[in-house]
């Protein structure tokens, strides 16, 4: 399978596999007219199989939600053809507005205002908890 070589935009490489269409979706990306490629299960001798996305776009990209869906993805600005930078990321502290708390007790299920924020617990088992009542994110 060949997808075309971008001129302009980001490709986020090393994604664990499987992961590609959630961060497409967290990305917000499926909200958009933008050009975008989800390239799935991708034979890597690296990782064995791996997810890669490429937007034929210069865009601003937001790093931790990257780094909250899989902090091993890498994140390469291309420009006129060529890779003029590559970002490893590292999982944020604090997630704001990128996931959303589930528990109907939460302030943030009345206060329509108020900011989901996440702050990371556990580094080794990546666990992120909401702000106001402890409940772990995705859970």
């Amino acid at each position: 399978m060949n997808i075309a070589a971008i001129q302009n935009g980001v490709v986020i490489d090393h994604i664990t596999a499987g992961k590609g269409m959630t961060l497409y979706k967290l990305m917000k990306l499926d909200e958009t007219d933008l050009s975008v490629a989800i390239i799935k299960n991708v034979n890597s001798r690296k990782m064995g199989k791996k997810d890669i996305i490429k937007i034929d776009a210069d865009i601003p990209v937001d790093l931790d939600v990257i780094a909250y869906v899989d902090p091993g993805a890498t994140v390469n600005i291309i420009r006129q053809g060529k890779l003029v930078e590559k970002r490893a990321i590292e999982m944020p502290l604090t997630l704001t507005d990128v996931i959303f708390c589930k528990n109907p007790r939460c302030i943030t299920s009345t206060e329509q205002e108020l900011h989901h924020v996440f702050r990371l617990t556990d580094r080794n088992e990546k666990v992120y908890r909401c702000l106001y009542c402890e409940t772990k994110a995705g859970g």
